[in-house]
């Protein structure tokens, strides 16, 4: 069963950083295109960053230049580095695996002073 396992997320202030990790279980990580989402309340879900199985990345206008999505093939992982952080990056972060439409449960990130 294919499985995607956040971790990274926190509280941070403004102009901060955090790291966001996706483990991808269940589904060959060669082949899987992955996304990293957000939905903060009273918001619909939009997508953040996007990486496919061969390293082509792409970014919502909001987080070009201090979002940086990457992938680990040595650890089956997927991370997305947040530098600069905004209060309005507030939200949970949820991964997802476009070949399967699976997602993962999501991590809170907090950006408050």
């Amino acid at each position: 069963q294919v499985q995607l396992v956040e971790s990274g997320g926190g509280l941070v202030q403004p102009g901060g950083s955090l790291r966001l990790s996706c483990a991808l279980f269940g589904f060959p990580f060669s082949s899987a295109a992955m996304s990293w989402y957000r939905q903060a309340p009273g918001k619909e879900r939009e997508l953040v960053a996007g990486i496919s199985a061969g390293g082509t990345t792409n970014y919502a206008d909001s987080v070009k230049g201090r979002f940086t999505i990457s992938r680990d093939n040595a650890k089956n992982t997927v991370n997305l580095q947040m530098n600069s952080l905004k209060p309005e990056d507030t939200a949970v972060y949820i991964c997802y695996l476009k070949n399967t439409r699976s997602w993962g449960q999501g991590t809170q990130v907090t950006v408050s002073s």
